[in-house]
């Protein structure tokens, strides 16, 4: 059986995109929202959350900035660049799909 923080490859990149859709954050809120957001189902460890941001980073799909963080600690804080919206959309039509699809082939199970 599969661990609750367990993700389907790929998913991380929606996850971080959609999150930083609402507003930029750093890295260890990100992850919370993630964890509140599914109600505790998936939890981003670091080791995986960070090379994920660097990666999207390094795609041009996420801007980063140190600033104070909400402690008054410096932190890296993410935002989603004009093309990371698009690579959003893009990314939420295959998860739509996928989903589905899953979904037809479980359903007939």
């Amino acid at each position: 059986m599969s661990k609750p923080s367990d993700l389907i490859q790929g998913t991380l990149d929606l996850l971080i995109l959609k999150t930083l859709a609402l507003e930029p954050m750093h890295g260890w809120a990100i992850a919370k929202r993630i964890q509140q957001v599914s109600q505790e189902v998936l939890q981003v460890t670091q080791g995986a959350l960070y090379p994920a941001l660097h990666r999207l980073e390094q795609q041009g799909w996420l801007r980063a900035e140190w600033r104070a963080s909400e402690t008054g600690r410096e932190a890296k804080f993410y935002r989603l660049t004009k093309a990371g919206r698009v690579q959003l959309d893009k990314e939420l039509e295959q998860w739509r799909r996928l989903s589905h699809a899953v979904v037809q082939v479980v359903g007939e199970a």
